[in-house]
C-alpha cells in the first residue's frame, strides 16, 4: 500500500551521496564511500527518481541510457533499470512500486525507449511489474589444464598479458565489432567501460588487479587469487570477460588462460550455450550452475516488438493483459513479412494465445520459448498451432546473452 507521507521527485547532482547511502544501506554494506564512486561513474540523476519520507531519502530508481542487441536487428535503445531500493525500515509501504510507475509510465508518455531491462537482486520483485525472465547464464568451474579434444584450431599469433593502459583501446575495438552480433549484448559507452573496469584495491577481495590477455581477434579481463595446500598451488582466475569474433581465437584465448601456471580452477559466468564444453576432451571438467540474468520488459507493445526481427512467417494476435501498464492490455496483431520486419496493430479480433506482459517480455529476445511458457500453463493457445507458430517466430541462432550487470 502506498503511503500518503511519502513524495517522489527526479533527482539532481546533489542527491548522489544521499543517494549512495541510501543504496549501500539497502544492499547491505557499510562502504557508501566506494557505493559513491561507482554511482558517480554512470549517475543519470534526470534519469533517476527517488522516494522521500519528509526530507529523508528512503527510496531510488535509475534509468541508464543503453543500447541492447535483439534479433536481427543490431542495437536499439534500452531503458537500463539500476540502482534500485528501498532503505530498511521503510518498505512495504509502496515506495518501490512508485518508481517503477514513476520510470515506466514516464517512458510511455514522453516516447522513451521501448523496451526496458534489468539484473534482479530478487527475482520475485519484478514481475509484479511486468518484467519477464529473458536471459539466463551459467556460474561455471572449469579444471586448469583440461584438454581439448582433438581437432580444436588455435591462432598462430601468441596470446599477450598486456598493462591496462595498452589492453583498454584493443578492448573496445573488439567488443564494439562483437556486440551487436550478440542478443542480449549491450553497447558501451565511456561510462560503461569505467564502471566495468573499476579496479581500485577495494575491489579485488583478495584477488590481484585485473589482468588483461589479448589477441588481434580477442581479449580476456580477469584476476587470479593465489592458494597452496600440501600437493601445491591451488590458485584460482576469475574470469570477468572474455570476447572473441573468431572461433580460433575463443580457443586460443581459453588454452592460455587453462594453461595459466599456479593455477587450479578457473571461475566464469557463461552464456547457456557457451562453446566451451563442447571443446574439452572431457566435458566433465566443467562444472555448470545456472542462474538469471536479463529481465526485460515492453513499455509498449507496438513499438517494442516491432525492434527485433522474426526467424519465421507469423500472422498472430496476442491477446495481452497488463495490470501496471493498462495502455498495453488489449489484442495485438503481429504480422511479418519475408524478411522478418514486422507490423504491430491492436485489433478486436479473437486472439491465437494469451499471455501476460511479463510472458511477452520473457520470449522476446528468444531465450524463453513460447512452447516453454504453454507447457508451463502461462501463454494460453486459443487457435491451434498456435504456439508452434510462435516459437518458429521468435527463436533465434544462439541464446541470448548479457552477462554484463549494471
Amino acid at each position: 500500500m502506498s503511503d500518503d507521507g511519502l513524495t517522489l521527485r527526479t533527482l539532481t547532482t546533489d542527491d548522489l551521496p544521499a543517494f549512495s547511502a541510501m543504496l549501500a544501506r539497502a544492499f547491505l554494506t557499510d562502504d557508501t564511500e566506494g557505493m559513491q564512486y561507482r554511482e558517480g561513474l554512470v549517475f543519470e540523476p534526470e534519469r533517476s527518481h527517488g522516494v522521500f519520507d519528509g526530507d529523508q531519502l528512503i527510496g531510488t530508481g535509475e534509468l541508464l541510457t543503453r543500447r541492447i542487441t535483439v534479433p536481427g536487428a543490431g542495437q536499439t535503445p534500452l531503458a537500463a533499470v539500476t540502482s534500485v531500493g528501498v532503505a530498511p525500515g521503510h518498505r512495504r509501504r509502496g515506495a518501490l512500486t512508485r518508481v517503477m510507475r514513476a520510470q515506466l509510465h514516464g517512458l510511455h508518455e514522453d516516447g522513451g525507449e521501448p523496451i526496458a531491462a534489468l539484473w534482479a537482486s530478487e527475482s520475485v520483485i519484478y514481475p509484479r511489474f511486468g518484467y519477464g525472465l529473458a536471459a539466463q547464464f551459467y556460474r561455471a568451474k572449469v579444471h586448469t589444464k583440461s584438454a581439448f579434444r582433438p581437432g580444436v584450431e588455435l591462432e598462430t599469433e601468441r596470446v599477450r598479458e598486456v598493462a591496462r593502459d595498452e589492453a583498454i583501446p584493443l578492448l573496445k575495438a573488439i567488443y564494439e565489432k562483437e556486440a551487436p552480433l550478440r542478443v542480449g549484448a549491450l553497447d558501451r559507452p565511456e561510462t560503461a567501460w569505467d564502471f566495468n573496469l573499476d579496479d581500485r584495491e577495494v575491489r579485488h577481495k583478495g584477488s590481484s588487479g585485473m589482468k588483461f590477455a589479448v589477441l588481434s581477434d580477442g581479449y580476456a579481463i580477469y584476476r587470479v587469487k593465489s592458494d597452496w595446500d600440501e600437493e601445491g598451488p591451488r590458485g584460482t582466475l576469475s574470469l570477468q570477460e572474455l570476447v572473441a569474433t573468431t572461433p580460433r581465437a575463443y580457443a586460443t584465448l581459453y588454452r592460455f588462460l587453462l594453461d595459466y601456471d599456479l593455477v587450479g580452477t578457473i571461475e566464469l559466468n557463461a552464456a547457456l550455450d557457451e562453446p566451451l564444453i563442447h571443446l574439452l576432451a572431457d566435458p566433465r571438467k566443467m562444472s555448470r550452475s545456472a542462474g538469471d540474468s536479463l529481465w526485460l520488459r515492453l513499455v509498449d507493445v507496438d513499438r517494442g516488438l516491432v525492434t527485433r526481427r522474426y526467424n519465421a512467417p507469423a500472422d498472430l494476435v496476442f491477446g495481452v493483459r497488463d495490470a501496471f501498464c493498462p495502455w498495453n492490455t488489449g489484442n495485438w496483431r503481429l504480422a511479418t513479412d519475408a524478411d522478418g520486419n514486422a507490423e504491430v496493430t491492436r485489433v478486436e479480433d479473437a486472439p491465437d494465445l494469451e499471455l501476460d506482459i511479463t510472458d511477452l517480455g520473457a520470449i522476446f529476445l528468444g531465450g524463453t520459448r513460447p512452447s516453454t511458457l504453454a507447457a508451463a500453463g502461462r501463454i494460453k493457445e486459443r487457435t491451434a498451432g498456435a504456439v508452434s507458430r510462435a516459437t518458429a517466430a521468435f527463436a533465434t541462432d544462439r541464446e541470448p546473452s548479457c552477462l554484463e550487470s549494471f
